[in-house]
């Protein structure tokens, strides 16, 4: 792995612990020689996130949709700012760019984008690993759904293996870097066609 995809909020949320895991996983990132690709934003958790990786003088890439510049703010002080023109374009590139994807806490855009990973990785078109850093118990509920979704027939037990589940960040990193997909699976669909 040379570089993880973070996605993350544009907001702090209510508890301490998120923007505080945020700034752990970014300096371990970079500690560990590992770049980052992220939504581009300096606010939130995703300022919190890239702050601490060139704190460390690590690799920050992010990706913004021209029409997010404004509302996210965009960073001006990464290593590579990468301005497209849609959000299609942004996830797209935030995958070719990546090896790996965490998803810490956050919103819609945050779920949207990592289980867009998620599904892209069930369709067999990439074989990347797919982490959830599970910061104050935030993703316990999904964790809890992800359950249940597999009992009632909807994913598949060797698909619940594509989402890792883990509360440190280095442990974290570790079960990305010793992935293997537990069953080769056969490409539905094209990446064009998504």
């Amino acid at each position: 792995m040379k570089r993880i995809c973070v996605f993350c909020g544009s907001c702090h949320g209510f508890r301490p612990e998120y923007g505080a895991m945020a700034a752990r996983l970014g300096r371990t990132l970079a500690v560990r020689g590992l770049g980052v690709v992220y939504g581009g934003g300096n606010i939130g958790l995703m300022g919190t996130l890239a702050d601490a990786v060139l704190a460390e003088h690590g690799e920050v890439i992010g990706v913004i949709p021209q029409g997010l510049v404004a509302k996210e703010l965009a960073h001006q002080g990464l290593s590579d700012l990468r301005v497209v023109s849609s959000m299609h374009q942004r996830k797209a590139l935030m995958a070719d760019l990546s090896d790996a994807f965490i998803a810490i806490p956050g919103g819609y855009g945050t779920l949207e984008e990592f289980f867009e990973a998620v599904t892209w990785s069930q369709l067999g078109l990439h074989q990347k690993p797919c982490g959830l850093l599970n910061v104050a118990n935030y993703y316990d509920p999904l964790r809890a759904l992800l359950e249940h979704a597999t009992a009632e027939g909807f994913i598949r037990p060797t698909h619940r293996s594509l989402v890792l589940v883990e509360e440190d960040p280095d442990r974290l990193i570790d079960l990305l870097a010793a992935y293997r997909p537990a069953e080769p699976v056969s490409k539905w669909i094209e990446k064009e066609e998504t």
